[in-house]
């Protein structure tokens, strides 16, 4: 029963990362994209401009998810917390009164949020390093960054929050997974 209670709980925080990251992503790659169109003359949108001003959103876009996607892990935290399936909740639990938090700020996620993220970035190294040792062995990959960028990472972090939050409450004492 709890097992589906963390499987619903990624599924939401995979879409809801995923979803704000790109979102984001696309977003300010477009402004900037619109933006250097116009700064460079805004001329007619012929084929060349066109492929240019994809080009130059394809190139952008990978840089601005990487940073999109720290912002969305931040604010997916907080949606984890008091959501009831298969009857369990994440809670969290103040500092010093040791008592239920019932509207979660971002500013109560701060602490919370350095310890998961130090454990997804362990996870995430761990299925990086797995992954190396299977592409050299089974695809001959000499090097990492032969395959290796922010598309791949993205995944892993997907796959990582998924036991992040499995070890969450072991390592942040502010979060139980209490049963409703």
């Amino acid at each position: 029963m709890i097992s589906r209670f963390y499987l619903f709980i990624w599924f939401r925080w995979v879409i809801r990362v995923v979803f704000c990251s790109v979102f984001l992503a696309a977003v300010l790659t477009s402004l900037l994209s619109i933006f250097l169109y116009f700064y460079y003359g805004a001329t007619t949108l012929q084929n060349e401009v066109y492929n240019a001003l994809l080009d130059i959103f394809g190139f952008y876009f990978s840089i601005f998810w990487s940073f999109t996607l720290l912002v969305a892990l931040f604010r997916s935290l907080k949606y984890i917390y008091n959501t009831r399936c298969c009857g369990y909740e994440f809670r969290l639990y103040g500092c010093q009164d040791r008592e239920f938090i019932e509207k979660i700020r971002y500013s109560n996620l701060i602490k919370v949020w350095r310890k998961w993220f130090s454990v997804l970035i362990w996870i995430v190294s761990s299925i990086v390093v797995v992954s190396i040792i299977i592409g050299k062995i089974l695809f001959g990959f000499a090097e990492l960054f032969e395959w290796f960028n922010i598309y791949w990472l993205g995944g892993f972090t997907a796959v990582g929050g998924y036991f992040s939050f499995i070890f969450l409450p072991l390592r942040c004492k502010q979060t139980k997974v209490v049963k409703c």
